[in-house]
């Protein structure tokens, strides 16, 4: 066997090949590491991820080496990779927008995308031909210019909004409803006006208004395909696989197939394949498995491998060798096409705002999200100087914008966040820490006259000593139905309204008659005023906390939403008021107790000479429970009432279980500092009423939450009212894996065992939680309201 000729060509052009593969693979994951790490490095600014992209391809992209490696067949090729993916890519777009909102009454998102839109457009088509971005005055570039800086990146506004966790807001719903909107009429009006001014890289020999009417025969047919046919195909493909059940290949290949038929129709005459596929994708139905399934791999295959490559074209098309940037006319063009898109933008944002009532902070804010640009504008700055309608300078100019467009997002962001946040409760009331100088402020809710004797007496034990008394805010807890509200009179001052609905008037008639026959007999220390929170079940919770922040109240005591029967058990309860409970409990700007009711109300009359009722706190460790605690020192004060602490400690040999219970990883730090100031508060409360004999002192030694359980069933008819803290413990041994069978999580492990149906029936339960710091943007629950 001879050896390989080295001066066989045939060797040579192999290794040659090989080598520009080599080059290319290199250059692709070069690029992938780079885009990663430079996102790691701007992570702490949250800039989006296209920032870092931009960024990379632009510097990789102008480096001489990467010039070096792309000829013109190799420019080529990856021009024919850039428009496919950009295919998929709008491919994908379409399908996610809703072509029927046009055909609807324009909503509040659309108002405000439209304003925008047509405010930019206006300033851009008269200021742009002066700007000498072509060399002569060019109708079809104005206005696709216009078009394109009035419109929005919804991909990257949405993940930019998600990414804050502000989507759930009612300003993140609102800039992402008018980004789809935005993004999808200026796309559509990109896509019609192709029609008339085609591009084309050869002359088709057909004059301007043949080439029009065919190409609008072509996306007529394509859209009637689009919007009439595919559905019954993708119906059939996904009744045929149904969720659960590995997809058929050769459906799944037929699906696929038809789309790729569907998005090439208009092609033939001519039409742009991108826009196609856009114009196909937006009638193509959005839901059902195979179009979720087309969505998923093409946003991966996006993500992975085609925005490192598309970054790397934007930069080798962006040559700064070519930005001339010692000519005045290249920095006036750079930053006025910036201010036209941003201030176009603002301008009809703040616009808008003033007919639908925004403050101008928040439409200000508005404007500058929806000024962002993104991948798609990109393609059309590239797209046009490859065809020659603008420099390469011009080209750079207008991707550099759309890089800044991007990059003060997220400053607007963390502004609005800012801004929730000096909105949202200030103070934050607790028993714990609240002057005892000053009198207690409680919210006491109430559905209707059945709750009035359990909201008494609840007001008798909770009253404490006459100076400084308490003041109780009696709050009726009314739906509003289509019924009521048809019975409502507006008063002459803004904001208020008369009830005249003869069965809320009856109710609330009876519930002060009664508040009003205690007070008469009870005035001393105790304050009563009435309240009315009228509304839907989904906006009830939110007027409860405005009453509670404005009152400053230091508790609200809201009743559980089941009830007890003739038998003693519970009823099922009612959904409506479960929400509103679980709401408040979330969003409330002080301390929420539950009171589930089994008997409290039949109480006739608490005495105060002598002990008409037992009373018991059960404490194990965390801030609810020094809540609950803080509570009962008001309770013990009431001379009618024999109050007994009950103390759940771990056993010696459970505590290094206590430090790794179950699965959860456990904070010994934090850990620390809680039974520290369990300690510090238990100890006050021991010196204060249990070392003078005024309150009973015992305490429960366990090992496990087992044992937890059976010492609550053990307590079963000893006490008319049980008091604990609703959760807020840091893992401990007692507790872990109460949580998996609760049934109503909103009352805390051991708050649900006690008003378990299998618990006393005459037995009380009164759930406390303290106030809650919750949600994802440390204090500001993440479906804030700002608008």
């Amino acid at each position: 066997m001879s050896d390989t000729n080295p001066d066989d060509p045939c060797s040579g052009k192999l290794s040659a090949l090989f080598t520009r593969v080599a080059k290319h693979v290199f250059g692709f994951f070069l690029m992938v590491v780079l885009c990663n790490v430079t996102h790691y490095l701007l992570r702490p600014f949250s800039q989006p991820r296209i920032t870092s992209d931009t960024f990379v391809g632009l510097l990789i992209g102008n480096l001489r080496i990467v010039h070096g490696f792309f000829d013109i067949s190799a420019a080529q090729t990856l021009r024919f990779i850039i428009d496919f993916g950009m295919i998929c890519y709008m491919f994908v777009l379409g399908i996610e927008m809703d072509p029927y909102v046009l055909f609807k009454l324009p909503t509040k998102d659309a108002i405000v995308a439209y304003a925008g839109m047509l405010s930019t457009f206006i300033l851009a088509g008269a200021i742009t031909p002066f700007l000498n971005y072509t060399q002569e005055f060019k109708m079809n570039f104005t206005l696709t210019l216009s078009t394109a800086l009035s419109s929005t990146a919804s991909p990257v506004l949405t993940r930019l909004i998600t990414s804050h966790k502000i989507g759930k807001s009612d300003i993140g719903q609102l800039v992402i409803a008018a980004g789809m909107h935005s993004d999808f009429i200026s796309t559509l009006l990109i896509s019609i006006g192709y029609i008339a001014y085609p591009i084309r890289e050869k002359p088709s020999g057909k004059s301007r208004l043949q080439d029009s009417m065919e190409m609008t025969i072509a996306l007529v047919i394509q859209t009637v395909i689009a919007a009439k046919v595919s559905p019954i195909i993708m119906n059939w493909v996904n009744n045929e696989n149904p969720e659960g059940k590995p997809m058929k290949g050769s459906h799944l290949v037929l699906a696929v197939a038809f789309m790729a038929l569907v998005c090439s129709c208009s092609t033939v005459y001519g039409f742009s394949p991108i826009l196609s596929a856009f114009m196909a994708g937006i009638f193509l139905p959005s839901e059902g498995r195979v179009s979720k399934w087309v969505i998923s791999k093409i946003n991966y295959l996006l993500s992975t491998i085609f925005y490192p490559i598309f970054f790397l074209w934007m930069g080798f098309e962006a040559d700064f060798r070519e930005f001339e940037p010692g000519q005045m006319g290249t920095w006036a063009r750079l930053f006025l096409l910036f201010l036209i898109a941003t201030v176009g933008k603002v301008a009809g944002t703040v616009l808008s705002g003033v007919l639908l009532g925004f403050r101008w902070p928040e439409s200000f804010a508005l404007g500058l999200l929806l000024s962002t640009k993104g991948h798609f504008q990109i393609y059309l700055a590239i797209a046009a100087k490859t065809a020659g309608t603008i420099s390469t300078s011009t080209s750079t100019v207008m991707v550099i914008a759309i890089f800044f467009t991007v990059v003060h997002a997220p400053s607007v962001v963390a502004y609005i966040i800012k801004r929730a946040r000096k909105r949202a409760p200030t103070h934050r009331i607790a028993l714990q820490s609240l002057d005892p100088s000053k009198e207690v402020r409680i919210l006491l809710g109430v559905h209707g006259p059945q709750d009035a004797p359990t909201a008494i007496n609840f007001t008798e034990i909770s009253r404490g000593t006459a100076d400084p008394g308490i003041a109780i805010y009696l709050t009726d807890m009314i739906e509003l139905t289509d019924n009521i509200a048809a019975t409502l009179v507006r008063g002459d001052e803004e904001d208020t309204v008369t009830v005249t609905d003869q069965s809320v008037t009856e109710m609330r008639e009876q519930v002060t008659a009664a508040a009003q026959a205690y007070i008469d007999q009870n005035s001393d220390g105790v304050k009563l005023r009435r309240l009315l929170a009228l509304s839907p079940f989904s906006g009830m919770s939110q007027d409860i906390c405005i009453l509670a922040e404005d009152l400053m109240t230091a508790l609200i005591i809201l009743p559980f939403h089941k009830r007890q029967r003739a038998d003693g058990t519970l009823d099922a309860g009612h959904p409506g008021f479960r929400y509103v409970n679980r709401k408040v409990l979330r969003n409330a700007p002080c301390s929420v107790g539950i009171l589930v009711d089994r008997g409290l109300g039949l109480v006739e009359k608490i005495s105060r000479s002598y002990t008409s009722l037992n009373v018991a706190v059960i404490f194990i460790s965390g801030k609810d429970d020094r809540e609950a605690l803080a509570y009962a020192g008001r309770v013990a004060c009431h001379p009618g009432v024999k109050l007994t602490v009950i103390r759940f400690l771990v056993e010696n040999s459970s505590e290094n279980a206590s430090r790794r219970a179950g699965n959860h990883r456990v904070n010994v730090a934090e850990q620390e500092e809680e039974m520290k100031l369990d300690d510090e508060c238990f100890a006050e409360f021991y010196e204060r009423h249990v070392a003078g004999g005024q309150v009973a002192y015992m305490e429960k030694h366990l090992a496990n939450s087992a044992e937890t359980y059976s010492t609550l069933r053990s307590l079963e008819g000893q006490y008319a009212l049980i008091i604990v803290g609703r959760g807020g413990r840091v893992n401990s041994v007692l507790t872990v894996g109460m949580n998996d069978w609760q049934q109503c999580p909103e009352l805390g492990p051991i708050g649900d065992v006690l008003s378990g149906s299998d618990f006393s029936v005459k037995t009380s339960v009164l759930i406390i939680q303290t106030n809650n710091v919750r949600g994802e943007l440390d204090g500001l629950d993440d479906d804030f309201s700002i608008m």
